[in-house]
């Protein structure tokens, strides 16, 4: 019985440790990016392509990827774009190149971070809890004795959307989730507190400062454009968020309490 109680605790302990998936086709990298990941307190999975990282994420649930940008087999753009159109996981992405076109890139496809080789261990461990940090507020549970159907969460509906804000997450009408960065929730979410306002670029800018991450001016466009993709019937023709030409954008119907 003692046995079974220290495994359990032991595997308690474990498990409580967030998971993190490396994909990089350098056998040496991958294997020195797990030992400074596991030393730091995670557990570390490697691949080395994407059709490994694919068959792990299907294995295991991530709490972080750290995506090399050039795969041999399947560059880690064509990766990064797959992952996000099944999953939220936060995705580091590391380049030997510091060129801003692969910013932008990044951007489009919803990384989170970007790492430019080389780098230091204590430089990875900081970016993979910064990004954690921002995807795990840590809420507190619901009151054990709460009915299944009560709760205090802050929502605000817009068209056929529903934005909870206390959960951060974003429904559609039947209920299902449209995943979003966090990038993305915050800028939507700016959009949705003060709907009918027209939000200049350096306002946008200012909203997202706490990512901890470097922006530029086109950062904004490109996160509405990816948002309009998400949201838009037509992309193409917003009818939420709208462009104010040479002033800003604008969320451009009325946002109701749920």
């Amino acid at each position: 019985m003692a046995s079974f109680k220290l495994e359990t605790v032991l595997e308690a302990i474990e498990t409580s440790r967030p998971s993190v998936l490396v994909v990089d086709d350098e056998p040496d990298m991958v294997a020195s990016l797990q030992d400074v990941l596991r030393r730091a307190g995670f557990e570390a999975d490697g691949a080395s392509n994407g059709e490994d990282a694919r068959r792990a994420m299907a294995s295991r649930d991530y709490a972080l990827m750290v995506l090399d940008l050039r795969l041999k087999a399947e560059d880690g753009l064509t990766l990064a774009r797959q992952m996000r159109q099944s999953s939220a996981i936060p995705i580091i992405m590391i380049s030997g190149s510091s060129d801003e076109t692969d910013r932008v890139l990044l951007l489009e496809l919803a990384a989170d971070d970007f790492l430019v080789k080389p780098f230091s261990p204590r430089e990875l461990i900081a970016r993979v809890r910064a990004v954690l940090r921002r995807y795990d507020p840590a809420p507190q549970p619901a009151p054990a004795r709460a009915p299944a159907t009560a709760d205090n969460n802050e929502r605000l509906r817009f068209g056929h959307w529903t934005l909870d804000l206390t959960e951060r997450e974003l429904h559609r009408a039947d209920g299902s989730l449209c995943a979003l960065t966090q990038a993305e929730f915050r800028l939507l979410e700016a959009f949705v507190r003060q709907p009918r306002r027209i939000w200049t670029r350096d306002q946008l800018l200012e909203h997202t400062r706490s990512l901890d991450t470097e922006v530029f001016d086109r950062t904004i466009d490109v996160l509405i454009l990816r948002l309009r993709r998400k949201i838009e019937s037509n992309p193409k023709h917003p009818s939420f968020i709208c462009t104010e030409r040479g002033m800003g954008y604008v969320f451009a119907v009325d946002v109701s309490p749920c």
